[in-house]
């Protein structure tokens, strides 16, 4: 496509800077220019990687720019089906799974051996279970804000509107869908767990990067699935500070074999699934 052009992003920056409310909306708007020249920086095989990626996050940015309202308008859009939050939780996570393969491949002597197409596709999956973590553990915000991402459909068999979703009381009527998503995102967790033990033991710092996202969303689960008042915006579906820290502490030890993985990341699976079969 060629260099972008100075002149172009800023005449971008002098037509939309004073229409902003948000400060760093603002600065990203001024920094055009050394953006574009970062990205021109790059190698060809990174920048195509990057534009790909901003593309397709892109897009996720016009669903919810065309499916919701003003924050301050007083209603609530939804997604419509449960393959209309599918494509959302791709647009917004499921593509960095295929950025973040393709540029580790490339990076990293160690992961030459991967099957990109293969490891992608994984690599999408993983990208899903941390954003259906986040849309689940936020329903009660996003509520407020003019946002449900709970399918339309979903909610209707349940005889529920998304209005009445503002009401912490019918948390309970509607826990069955949570659960139903719940069990999706543990299966999409399953694909995390693999794209993991495929990194060699030897590669401990890119090991934890991906096991923490794992546990600290699995952790989430296992909250979000025993908190009866989980539409409360009062009582966050959360894993507590200290928590975390005893996480990355105990990871330290343990990201070195594929055995003690295997167990501690399956001692949390079933943790949530237990939750799941409770009465």
């Amino acid at each position: 496509t060629g260099p972008a052009s100075v002149k172009v992003l800023q005449e971008i920056e002098s037509r939309l800077t004073d229409k902003q409310a948000i400060p760093a909306e603002r600065r990203l708007l001024q920094s055009l220019p050394s953006l574009f020249a970062m990205l021109e920086g790059l190698a060809a095989v990174d920048r195509t990687s990057v534009q790909k990626v901003v593309i397709t996050l892109t897009q996720g940015m016009e669903i919810d720019l065309t499916t919701f309202p003003a924050e301050d308008s007083g209603q609530i859009g939804v997604l419509k089906d449960e393959e209309a939050l599918e494509r959302y939780i791709y647009y917004v996570a499921g593509c960095v799974g295929e950025f973040w393969t393709t540029l580790l491949v490339t990076h990293t002597p160690a992961l030459k051996h991967w099957q990109v197409p293969q490891m992608s596709a994984i690599g999408v999956r993983f990208g899903k279970a941390l954003q259906l973590t986040n849309v689940l553990r936020d329903v009660p915000r996003d509520l407020r804000i003019g946002r449900c991402y709970l399918p339309e459909r979903d909610l209707a068999r349940l005889g529920v509107t998304p209005e009445a979703l503002l009401d912490p009381a019918s948390g309970i009527h509607i826990r069955p869908l949570l659960f139903q998503y719940i069990r999706k995102t543990l299966d999409y967790y399953r694909a995390a767990e693999g794209y993991l033990l495929a990194i060699p033991r030897r590669c401990l710092r890119l090991r934890l990067a991906v096991l923490w996202p794992i546990l600290i969303g699995l952790g989430t689960l296992h909250v979000l699935g025993k908190n009866e008042a989980w539409l409360d915006p009062s009582q966050p579906s959360k894993v507590g500070r200290r928590w975390v820290y005893r996480i990355l502490l105990l990871s330290l030890p343990v990201v070195w074999s594929d055995r003690l993985l295997r167990t501690w990341i399956g001692h949390w699976r079933r943790r949530v699934e237990a939750v799941l079969t409770e009465k």
